[in-house]
């Protein structure tokens, strides 16, 4: 395994807020990385490209690193088949994986995109946040707001939110 292979995390990203008034490369970078609604998440990785797809739309999505139990959450609760069916043991058999936990670890460990993965919806379609957002959506999460990065605590959002 080389080195870059190894440093490679899941990230998941939510987008906060609406884009009616955002500059058109921030809506085209959204667009690529499929957040077309509100409180719709992705997961992917930190390769340098979209890093910079995330530093582009920083004031309307937030991201961090995903933890493997927030993961397997997400794909129990919000995961989708193409169908618009619930993701379930069964159909992730015929994926190749033993259970959503063994598959989940493989998305955070980065062996699997996935956005790749055939026949699953690759945007989970999430509830606004129980109790609210805790800052504004304007704000950075640093500025104690709720837009960029958030590092571990976006595991807890995303529980809020499934």
């Amino acid at each position: 395994m080389t080195k870059k292979a190894a440093e490679r995390k899941c990230f998941a990203v939510i987008k906060v807020r609406g884009t009616i008034r955002a500059q058109r490369e921030a809506r085209e970078t959204l667009e690529l990385l499929r957040l077309s609604r509100t409180n719709h998440a992705v997961l992917i990785d930190n390769r340098p490209s979209y890093m910079g797809m995330l530093y582009r739309v920083q004031n309307y999505v937030t991201w961090g690193e995903a933890s493997k139990e927030a993961i397997a959450f997400m794909l129990k609760k919000r995961g989708r088949l193409a169908g618009g069916k619930k993701l379930t043991d069964e159909a992730v058999e015929k994926l190749g994986y033993k259970s959503i936990d063994a598959l989940a670890g493989a998305i955070e460990s980065c062996k699997v995109e996935f956005q790749k993965l055939p026949n699953v919806q690759p945007v989970f379609k999430l509830h606004p946040p129980k109790k609210g957002f805790k800052g504004k959506t304007k704000k950075s999460f640093s500025a104690g707001g709720e837009a960029g990065y958030r590092g571990e605590a976006i595991n807890a959002l995303m529980k809020r939110m499934a």
